[in-house]
């Protein structure tokens, strides 16, 4: 069957048409041999002719093969043009009206005198009923037929929309896909990376200040200026990554309260851990409060040399979150590139639990940085 559609398709109009006005010429012929005149004759064929038009003007060419009915049974050209009219327009009482006058053109007699003669006995009439009921079911045949591949048409094309609908939409989902999954990957460069980079960064400097010998110095200072170089270089690369970054965004695995302890003994500042957090909060829980207190003991190696931090985990009945504190630096800081992506992501990090993060100097010089969540769900 789909070889045989693909067959038809492949004709071109105008030889369709061409062969349906032959074949509504032989049918007239074959109905109005012997016994037609002149009149008749040109009627059918200005009729048949027309159909040549059928597919820019169906309603004016079904008119023009109106007055073939007059004297001919069942016409192709009729036929053809209700078809044809049929599948180029959507308006019923239209269709309705074409096949009542195609059905009242043919139950009528010709010569017309005839139909409505004083002789006509009561027989006639009813067959004349029958006849136009007849004519009326042939003429709603094409235009139901007609009716019907103009829905399968609606159809095809409404299929067509769904699918390219279907696949903006695949192509929407990849790009969100894509998209969190760079914002996550910025995220945990960022968390992971940058905090040990910046560690070496400032063990650097320290030792560039402290080393007498001028080899020790000289590797001290090369140790140094390659990590700010990567630091700078993380800085692009998270921007970048982060440009068209989602929120809901998690790795696994990732490190939860239980590495909390590891973190501050190798973060190289004194630090101080107090309070407690409430039993049984989420992995994603952890997990924040554990970046929340990285990314400030960060900062602090960063931008507060000599500072010493405190570190307090804290709960009541309705919220829970962690205080980083830390004093005013004793030394000047070693410059090193920051974007505040660090900020942001925790800021993303607490919204996903439904809290919020604040980081603001303290009045004795040092910084804080709180984390509040709801101990509910977000």
């Amino acid at each position: 069957m789909n070889t045989g559609q693909a067959l038809w398709r492949r004709v071109p109009p105008w030889a369709v048409d061409a062969g349906l006005v032959a074949l509504a010429a032989l049918d007239a012929w074959i109905n109005l041999y012997g016994e037609a005149t002149p009149f008749m004759w040109a009627c059918a064929a200005l009729g048949c002719a027309g159909l040549i038009l059928r597919r820019r003007f169906p309603l004016t060419v079904f008119l023009l093969t109106l007055p073939m009915t007059l004297f001919m049974d069942v016409a192709v050209a009729p036929i053809a043009a209700l078809y044809t009219l049929a599948t180029r327009t959507r308006s019923r009482p239209l269709l309705a009206g074409c096949a009542l006058l195609n059905a009242a053109a043919g139950t009528l007699a010709w010569p017309l005198s005839d139909t409505f003669s004083d002789d006509t006995f009561p027989g006639d009439r009813t067959w004349t009923l029958i006849q136009f009921v007849y004519t009326l079911a042939t003429a709603f045949a094409p235009i139901l037929f007609g009716q019907l591949v103009q829905a399968r048409h609606d159809v095809a094309r409404q299929l067509v929309e769904v699918e390219v609908a279907r696949e903006h939409e695949r192509a929407l989902y990849a790009q969100t896909v894509l998209a969190h999954e760079r914002a996550q990957l910025a995220r945990e460069m960022h968390d992971v990376v940058s905090h040990q980079v910046s560690l070496i960064a400032v063990q650097a400097g320290a030792l560039q200040v402290a080393a007498k010998d001028p080899a020790a110095r000289d590797a001290a200072r090369t140790i140094r200026t390659l990590s700010v170089n990567t630091l700078d270089e993380l800085r692009h690369m998270v921007t970048l990554l982060r440009a068209s970054g989602g929120k809901e965004t998690e790795l696994t695995p990732q490190p939860t309260l239980a590495d909390l302890q590891q973190l501050i003994a190798n973060s190289g500042i004194e630090t101080a851990l107090t309070g407690g957090l409430p039993p049984g909060i989420s992995t994603t829980a952890q997990r924040t409060v554990y970046r929340t207190v990285q990314e400030a003991l960060t900062n602090v190696r960063k931008h507060a040399p000599g500072a010493r931090a405190e570190v307090h985990l804290w709960h009541d009945p309705q919220h829970f979150g962690v205080t980083v504190t830390n004093t005013a630096p004793t030394r000047p800081s070693v410059a090193l590139p920051s974007a505040r992506h660090g900020l942001i992501g925790l800021r993303e990090r607490a919204e996903l639990l439904g809290g919020t993060l604040t980081a603001k100097p303290t009045p004795q010089g040092g910084y804080r940085t709180e984390l509040r969540a709801p101990t509910g769900p977000a």
